[in-house]
């Protein structure tokens, strides 16, 4: 016990918990390049890895900086090896001549034509104080390539580190197939398994919706066995008697207990009609546990699938 409070300590001290997930630089696992390697007696000391070996350290000299030399348009690029939305990216400038690095730009996207110089502007540097890391939080930027390029004639390019954050691009694939699923009691053959079986069938008699007893605040939860970003969930209802379902709840977070609040609400479904399929913006809310609850009366909960989309987390 007394280790477990310790550990806890430090974890606050350092500004982490218990659960929280740790962000991942993706930077690491990727592959770097660069326009051209500067040719001095230092010049092995430059090479285009160095700023993603997560090593912080600003002098040339120690092995840990890239550098291209004195050229017109310079610019420095990590393969991400997928397709992210890039959140931040964290820059770590040398510890002089820092002014080299004004008017950088960020640019993020999936193409190399010129180098990767043509993707999507990101961000501009202004500046970055020498031997000093600046964070550049972005607004989702869709991309396998991040490329630093300076703009100019007669220009040095010098990183330390650069740090990208992340998560997977959304890919289509309904996450709810993976998952594993529950629910608060069962009517009949009304499993809580029919909802994630890739079948949209409204009919009852067809043996695809979850059906769960006559009861006070039912619900039915799936779990996606690891955190996601969730960004739209599709219902499909049953044919009949579709207003069981008026008032549900969908909620998404890392708690398995529907009652907790520290799961979002997504959506409040006002009303799905019959045998239809509704699609419910989440915008990206995390969480590993999704539930649909009927909160505050008695009443059967009956839908006939679940469709989740979304990125992993790390």
């Amino acid at each position: 016990m007394l280790k477990l409070l310790i550990l806890v300590f430090w974890l606050d001290l350092l500004g982490l918990s218990i659960g929280a997930t740790a962000r991942k630089n993706l930077a690491l696992y990727g592959k770097a390049t660069q326009s051209t390697l500067g040719e001095n007696p230092w010049a092995p000391y430059g090479h285009a890895s160095n700023a993603i070996d997560g090593n912080h350290n600003t002098w040339y000299e120690a092995g840990s900086c890239t550098y291209t030399g004195k050229k017109t348009n310079p610019w420095w690029r990590v393969d991400l090896l997928d397709t992210y939305i890039v959140t931040s990216v964290t820059i770590t400038n040398r510890n002089i001549v820092p002014e080299r690095l004004n008017g950088a730009e960020i640019r993020i996207g999936n193409s190399i034509k010129k180098d990767g110089t043509d993707n999507p502007l990101a961000s501009v540097i202004n500046s970055i104080p020498a031997g000093q890391a600046q964070t550049i939080n972005l607004k989702g930027f869709e991309g396998r390539y991040v490329t630093v390029v300076l703009p100019g004639k007669g220009r040095f390019l010098t990183l330390c580190e650069v740090e990208v954050y992340g998560y997977l691009a959304p890919n289509g694939e309904n996450l709810a197939l993976q998952g594993k699923a529950s629910q608060s009691s069962l009517h009949s053959t009304g499993f809580a398994y029919n909802a994630i079986d890739g079948n949209r069938a409204s009919l009852w008699a067809q043996s695809s919706c979850v059906h769960t007893a006559l009861e006070f605040s039912p619900w039915w939860r799936l779990d996606l066995r690891k955190t996601y970003k969730i960004f739209t969930i599709k219902i499909t209802n049953l044919k009949v008697a579709p207003t069981r379902l008026n008032g549900a709840e969908i909620r998404i977070g890392d708690s398995p207990n529907n009652n907790d609040d520290s799961n979002s609400r997504c959506a409040v479904i006002s009303f799905i009609p019959g045998g239809f399929t509704k699609t419910f913006h989440c915008n990206g809310l995390e969480g590993r546990f999704i539930s649909v609850v009927i909160p505050g009366r008695k009443q059967y909960l009956v839908f006939c699938e679940m469709e989740v989309y979304g990125s992993p987390l790390n």
